[in-house]
């Protein structure tokens, strides 16, 4: 994922859901060369946009009107914990959180850069 501002990127998606920083390493002028957080057994990279040859190949949502094309899901215990959390640091929700047909409880929301962030306690592994 790329990011206009990765350092601030990776103190909100730590402090709204909860992600713990694994690996960052700076890059030049104040932007992230790389960054490696996690949560729970799952693991997400970013950094800072840039034009290098990976770089021309992505775009943030702000770059392309809000839209993503591409959006993670997480699978959290205490879902709706989760989404309080979201929720108090900015998130911006733009599916509720709701029990779901197939089973599980989830949202989705948007984080300050526009990224999709989707969440729930659905486990497809323990289907």
């Amino acid at each position: 994922m790329r990011y206009h501002d990765a350092t601030a990127a990776i103190e909100w998606l730590c402090k709204a859901f909860g992600f713990e920083k694994h690996l960052v390493v700076p890059g030049e002028r104040g932007s992230i060369a790389h960054a490696q957080l996690s949560y729970g057994n799952a693991m997400i990279m970013l950094g800072s946009e840039n034009d290098n040859e990976y770089g021309k190949l992505v775009r943030t949502p702000k770059d392309l009107n809000g839209v993503n094309t591409q959006a993670p899901y997480l699978v959290v215990e205490a879902v709706d914990e989760h989404y309080q959390r979201a929720t108090a640091a900015g998130a911006e929700i733009v599916l509720d959180i709701k029990d779901e047909d197939y089973g599980g409880r989830g949202y989705s929301c948007k984080d300050p850069e526009g990224h999709l962030w989707n969440f729930g306690s659905y486990n497809p592994w323990e289907q």
